[in-house]
């Protein structure tokens, strides 16, 4: 027998003992033996699915991202949103000039109209046609928890709410900052046997990230250029070009020191991965995977390039070597900053979703003809956020708030709709926390389960992914086919 049983027995030890900390009496947390072993006895999946996490760091403000446009709905958000003419975070109304663009969902919610924001044009399209949904009031939670059990801190709670840090933390791992694994990771984890390499099991175009910290996966890290090499192993070393195979046959030569073995060891892997996936990757441009137009910036008039279309550009030139790569199942991570607007908010929130809408529609593009293949049913894209933001303005901003609305875009996605109930527009309402904050009546972990339940989880796994599922009736919410 090896030791790999009594290590993930520690791991499981490890990690309950992390959640009972955060205050949770939800399901297992980390992967129990049984479920490793279903997870590497499988047999790999006929098809291929990805998907993408799009994270919008800062806390996006989910009130002028999709908004409530009936009679008493807009009325109160103008109230409350108009400071004065420079300052003002309202947006204009359908049909003025710049208005909120109208938004017709498949499931009427009683006496209420909907919009989004005037820079989520491109958005829009793909929502009308029928590829994006709208998940209302998402948040971090434990356990189903009403305004009075909030006040009376009668139930279990995210640990430091408002909190930058924490709650990216919780929103990618159900676990407060320092948490050591993600539910992006321990998808991972459960689903790297489907991938004859399972090193490109998770592949983040952001650095290292909790999200896909897995268990036992570990995340594969990429920049737009593509698979990052070792410096000097590639061009030339000290000004010489001689220089670099000699240095790689320092570097990954066999020892007998066993800590030097098997740094060499972890040495040679990363240069044949690297050799790997730079030559799997589909080139960019006309021959290969189109390049993204430039978008235009809403307040300068002037166009620009997206960092964030050329990130999604990187995913979609390595779903094109996914044959190569022998890949059945990936998880893609990417980050964009700069949603957290104390002030300047209608501006820079303005740039901000045009350049998500602007992304969001050249992938769903690609992915629609990756190659002269239609992908869209294949590949799901979602964004996450740290919190919304409250419904008040501090002048020219709005400060951390909790409950959020975010998007799921892909063509297995039940599209053109609002899921769960659209809260009241404005204060001192059942679901207010506190100027306008948002009480989540959907938890991440029932987001994520949903996605997950599509990637091909069974129920068992997910709840061993999601550490709360268990506490949530509604496992599932229907949003993918």
């Amino acid at each position: 027998m090896t030791t790999k049983p009594n290590a993930s027995r520690r791991e499981f030890l490890r990690a309950a003992s992390m959640l009972s900390l955060a205050g949770s009496a939800g399901a297992p947390f980390a992967l129990n033996l049984a479920t490793i072993g279903a997870a590497a006895a499988q047999t790999a999946p006929a098809d291929y699915k990805a998907i993408i996490c799009l994270f919008m760091a800062g806390g996006n403000d989910h009130v002028n991202t999709v908004l409530a446009t009936d009679p008493t709905s807009w009325a109160e958000y103008q109230r409350l949103r108009t400071t004065s003419d420079t300052d003002s975070i309202a947006l204009p109304s359908v049909g003025a000039a710049g208005g909120v663009l109208p938004i017709t969902p498949k499931t009427a919610q009683a006496g209420r109209s909907f919009a989004l924001h005037p820079s989520l044009q491109p958005l829009k399209d793909v929502f009308d046609a029928n590829r994006v949904a709208i998940i209302a009031n998402v948040g971090t939670l434990i356990t189903p928890t009403t305004l009075v059990q909030y006040r009376a801190r009668s139930v279990s709670l995210p640990p430091k709410l408002f909190s930058h840090n924490d709650q990216q933390s919780f929103w990618q791992s159900s676990l407060p900052e320092g948490a050591r694994s993600g539910w992006g990771g321990r998808m991972g984890d459960l689903m790297m046997a489907s991938n004859s390499s399972p090193l490109f099991t998770t592949i983040s175009l952001t650095g290292n990230t909790v999200f896909l910290a897995g268990l036992t996966v570990n995340q594969y890290q990429v920049s737009s250029a593509g698979a990052i090499p070792i410096n000097a192993l590639t061009g030339s070393l000290f000004g010489s070009g001689a220089g670099a195979n000699p240095l790689q046959a320092i570097v990954s030569a066999d020892r007998t020191n066993l800590f030097e073995k098997d740094y060499a060891t972890v040495t040679r892997r990363g240069i044949e991965a690297q050799m790997t996936f730079a030559n799997a990757m589909v080139a960019a441009g006309p021959a290969g995977v189109p390049n993204p137009t430039q978008y235009t910036n809403p307040n300068s008039g002037q166009l620009a390039t997206n960092p964030l279309a050329v990130q999604l550009q990187t995913i979609a030139r390595t779903i094109a070597g996914r044959s190569v790569l022998g890949a059945k199942r990936q998880i893609f991570f990417v980050n964009m900053g700069g949603f957290d607007t104390h002030d300047g908010q209608r501006k820079s929130q303005g740039d901000l979703l045009a350049r998500v809408a602007h992304a969001l529609a050249y992938f769903d593009g690609l992915m629609g003809n990756l190659q002269g293949v239609n992908l869209r049913n294949q590949v799901t894209l979602f964004t996450a956020s740290d919190f919304g933001r409250t419904f008040t303005s501090n002048g020219d901003g709005t400060d951390h708030g909790w409950g959020s609305h975010h998007f799921v875009m892909g063509g297995a996605v039940k599209g053109k709709d609002i899921y769960g109930a659209f809260p009241v527009t404005g204060l001192k309402h059942d679901l207010d926390v506190g100027s306008g904050s948002l009480l989540p009546q959907t938890s991440v972990d029932q987001y994520g389960a949903t996605l997950a339940s599509w990637f091909g989880l069974s129920a068992t796994q997910i709840a061993d992914v999601f550490p709360a599922i268990g506490n949530f009736s509604n496992k599932n919410l229907g949003f993918m086919l």
